[in-house]
């Protein structure tokens, strides 16, 4: 097996030249015979594969499905769509599914995402699979067939909303849309007009665009703020590669963090637990959610903080990641409508859910997120920085002593929190926080403080300092 393949914080992930072919037919088969040992998936039972637009992602699902059938099950084709509109048609069908998608990543890596009937798999899962791999290899079918539900897949998902928001709750909205290589890019115009917008299409792209809503470069923002002064739009909005991450900007240009979205997400949708990594923003637990769980980061362990939530008796469960990613741990209720629980990533639910809010309450989006306590965080990364480096370093800075001479330059350290890596909170109340990717060779940086300058700061500072180390 490719040695580039490996299970990250969502998926397995690993350069696309490592999984194209026989590698991706392998686990594809380990998946479904670690369903059938567990008593999850029978003989004859029907799989479901996705993926998004990536150069290698065809190739790939194309492999999946020859795998699946080889194994003697009935794959299903639900072609390009989005991760969570695959999760929401086999938690519906209460069948497995298979994504093929890197998502955010660069363009020479892909990945496949696995689902059970459930909802996403766990960490226990995780292993299973891998060990079932050790088993006797595939039996693909070459070319075999599989049922087509790709347009009944998408447009599943484009009702769960389309029922709960009002068709003209965007009413007077002019929202652009940055297309590039979202899988979503189609119908997330559909749904926005479908909803009173005005919807302006920018920045479509033939080529994959590997946008992570956590690592947003200079250009992008300087390219956010251009569309919207030129095209005079209330927001911008898009979503990474898969689109179970949101992006978006405001009426002036400037991106709305994830974990702001998530806050605002879960406060539009009155939930009274909310579950979030620890790099989210440190407000949470002022503004008056009766029960607040910090977890890794990660989906899994986020959906296994849900029902950590659900049997302490909560009732509407908003799960979050600092991407702006939103996870349902139970039905919840807009207008008077249900939405069903989708507990995986989702990108649509919070764009629509701070679009419409700004609207009802007639103000723009960006006092909309000025409505938050003003804790401001901000984020960044150094790539190509292999997992030991990373791994030295937080072991360097476990030792009190050595992490003291580390932030000497900007503040005392007064607590270290191990939760996901090491996240530092100085005297100030000013917080680094460093953790090492799940899903690529990246070293993460995380900071917060009362203003964005100094929060700006300490990342410039924070990823500086590691890159000495890391690097030399």
């Amino acid at each position: 097996m490719a040695d580039s393949l490996k299970f990250g914080t969502s998926g397995l992930r690993g350069l696309a030249a490592d999984l194209v072919g026989a590698p991706s037919r392998r686990y594809a088969a380990a998946f479904v015979r670690y369903l059938k040992g567990q008593g999850a998936l029978e003989a004859g039972g029907r799989v479901a594969i996705g993926r998004d637009l990536r150069a290698s992602s065809p190739a790939i699902s194309a492999s999946v499905i020859e795998a699946v059938a080889g194994a003697g099950f009935a794959p299903i084709d639900c072609g390009t769509l989005s991760t969570p509109a695959l999760a929401s048609f086999a938690l519906r069908e209460r069948v497995p599914a298979i994504m093929v998608t890197g998502s955010h990543i660069p363009a020479d890596r892909n990945g496949l995402k696995f689902y059970l009937a459930s909802g996403e798999i766990s960490k226990a899962d995780e292993a299973g699979i891998v060990a079932a791999l050790a088993e006797a290899g595939e039996s693909a079918i070459a070319g075999a067939p599989a049922l087509r539900r790709e347009a009944e897949a998408r447009e599943a998902y484009l009702d769960r909303y389309r029922r709960a928001f009002a068709t003209d709750a965007l009413a007077g909205s002019r929202i652009g849309i940055f297309e590039h290589s979202s899988v979503l890019r189609e119908d997330l115009g559909t749904l926005l007009a479908g909803l009173g917008a005005t919807v302006v299409r920018l920045g479509r792209s033939e080529v994959f665009v590997p946008i992570d809503t956590e690592a947003l470069s200079e250009a992008d923002a300087a390219q956010a703020r251009r569309w919207v002064g030129e095209h005079g739009l209330d927001a911008l909005v898009s979503t990474d590669g898969d689109a179970d991450r949101p992006l978006v900007a405001d009426e002036t240009g400037v991106f709305v963090r994830g974990d702001v979205l998530g806050i605002l997400t879960a406060r539009f949708l009155k939930a009274d637990a909310v579950v979030t990594p620890v790099t989210s923003n440190s407000s949470i637990e002022s503004l008056g959610f009766p029960s607040v769980i910090r977890t890794k980061v990660g989906s899994p362990f986020v959906i296994a903080g849900m029902a950590e939530a659900r049997a302490a008796g909560a009732r509407t469960i908003v799960g979050f990641e600092a991407n702006g990613g939103v996870l349902l741990g139970s039905d919840v209720a807009v207008g008077g409508q249900a939405i069903a629980a989708l507990p995986t990533r989702d990108a649509v639910l919070p764009i629509l859910s701070v679009l419409v809010a700004a609207r009802q309450r007639g103000i723009s989006l960006s006092r909309l997120v000025g409505t938050l306590p003003a804790r401001i965080a901000r984020s960044d990364r150094l790539e190509h920085v292999p997992q030991e480096r990373t791994a030295a370093l937080l072991a360097d800075l476990a030792d009190p002593a050595f992490a003291a001479r580390y932030f000497s330059e900007v503040g005392e350290v007064r607590s270290v929190s191990d939760i996901d890596g090491l996240r530092f909170v100085l005297a100030s109340g000013d917080v680094v926080h460093y953790r090492a990717s799940g899903n690529a060779p990246e070293m993460r940086c995380y900071t917060e403080a009362a203003t964005a300058e100094r929060a700006e700061a300490l990342l410039a500072w924070g990823l500086r300092t590691a890159a000495a180390i890391v690097r030399a």
